[in-house]
């Protein structure tokens, strides 16, 4: 029924610093951008991590209504090797701590931020998105 994650789309207010600041953390540019595709500006998209998962920036004029400007309920965790040195470098880059370093069991940490414009990210080392890159030929 939910085969993967297609886009996770973030919400900016200031969509140019969202894009230094994404640019910054990720170490890519973003590989699409409406303004390039003649659409004007709003949209940034990157692709990234081992399974080039696609991390969208829209400026939050293009938000529904009914979507509430502050934080979410919801919490996607990205896999990180270092926790601590991803939080260090988010909090760093403007992030607020939302939750601290945690340990959940046996090859399971997790923290979270609220990024400058109001998203919250989550990071986790998570030992079974390494064995089923393992299973799939990957490796770090």
């Amino acid at each position: 029924m939910l085969p993967g994650i297609s886009t996770m789309n973030l919400w900016a207010e200031d969509l140019p610093a969202a894009t230094r600041l994404y640019t910054e953390l990720l170490g890519v540019e973003p590989y699409f951008t409406s303004e390039a595709a003649g659409r004007g500006p709003g949209y940034v998209e990157f692709r990234i991590g081992d399974y080039q998962h696609e991390l969208g920036i829209i400026d939050r004029r293009f938000a529904s209504p009914e979507l509430a400007a502050g934080p979410g309920g919801v919490v996607v965790y990205w896999h990180v090797d270092d926790v601590a040195a991803t939080l260090d470098r988010l909090v760093s880059l403007g992030a607020k701590q939302l939750q601290a370093l945690t340990e959940r069991g046996p090859g399971f940490v997790t923290a979270s931020v609220v990024d400058p414009f109001g998203n919250v990210l989550g990071i986790m080392y998570n030992r079974h998105y390494l064995d089923i890159l393992g299973n799939r030929g990957g490796a770090r």
